[in-house]
């Protein structure tokens, strides 16, 4: 394929196995199985979904739909690999948030990842970096690098931090307390973890209640979602702790978001304009140029995906 920008010619296997993502088909397969199939039905669909009219309808089929799924529904159209895989887009990296720090962990670089597993169109799907490092990296090298984040630690060791980070998106915060605890910075830390289950879904558990039994970790405030009836999550712990999050914010605290960002990070957002508002005293115009001035000032960092 043109974007892989290739020297010599490389085997299917491995372009299909390393090299393309195999997920997101586009119009443009579909296109290219209309003019090729032989069977009726099957070009009576494809047409259906190429009308002019069934614009949303194709949307929604593709976003259902890996490049497979195209093929065995329209059997009658015969792709060449060359054909195939000039579809295909090149694999993208997967970004993983580092949940160490390089002072303990000089040589090592631990990441948090949730295997990615479910079913679509009646058929097994699976994260692709995920089930890769879980099932199948095993004894050969993986090739990774290191990309700079944003996301980082106040200069001043002496301020304190409010991290909010449900599920994977608490990761850098291992990486934070392994460095401030290194560092001996004098800051206070403040922890909010959400997950489903306490039993099963507290990641990193033993080092949180090793820094809480130290007093590195100030406060850990949780939030199991499925443990009662009632769903709880990390912005409703927020607001629980209204007066306080304020005390600390208003005494110049840095406050970090990593996670979810389709609807967690949105919620913690709104959680935050609302205790900055209702415990400052301010209006939503006020509460919205307060938190303006905190990401200007670095005191607001998301990390969110």
């Amino acid at each position: 394929p043109a974007m892989l920008k290739l020297t010599a010619p490389i085997t299917l296997r491995e372009a299909l196995g390393h090299r393309l993502a195999l997920a997101k088909p586009t119009r443009k397969i579909v296109e290219t199985l209309a003019a090729k199939v032989t069977n009726e039905i099957e070009k009576a669909r494809l047409a259906a979904l190429l009308a002019p009219e069934g614009k949303e309808q194709l949307a929604g089929y593709l976003e259902d739909r890996e490049f497979i799924d195209l093929l065995v529904e329209f059997p009658s159209a015969k792709l060449t690999p060359q054909e195939l895989v000039d579809h295909l887009r090149k694999l993208m990296p997967r970004l993983y948030s580092i949940a160490s720090s390089p002072k303990p962990f000089p040589t090592e670089v631990h990441l948090t990842v949730a295997v990615v597993r479910y079913e679509m169109n009646h058929r097994e799907r699976v994260g692709v970096a995920t089930t890769y490092l879980a099932d199948r990296a095993g004894s050969v090298p993986v090739p990774v690098f290191v990309a700079h984040s944003h996301f980082g630690l106040p200069e001043d060791g002496a301020k304190d931090i409010i991290m909010v980070g449900p599920g994977t998106g608490v990761a850098p915060f291992r990486a934070f307390l392994q460095e401030r605890v290194a560092a001996q910075a004098p800051g206070r830390n403040w922890l909010f973890f959400g997950d489903q289950h306490r039993a099963t879904d507290y990641l990193y558990e033993e080092d949180w209640k090793v820094w809480q039994a130290s007093g590195a970790l100030t406060r850990a405030d949780l939030a199991f979602s499925r443990d009662q009836t009632l769903k709880i999550y990390v912005q409703d712990r927020m607001r629980e702790n209204a007066a306080e999050l304020w005390a600390w914010l208003k005494a110049g605290a840095h406050f970090y978001v990593c996670g979810d960002a389709k609807r967690m990070a949105k919620d913690v957002d709104v959680a935050l304009h609302q205790i900055i508002a209702e415990q400052g005293h301010l209006d939503a115009t006020q509460a919205a140029d307060y938190v303006k001035q905190m990401k200007k000032d670095k005191r607001y960092q998301r990390d969110v995906y």
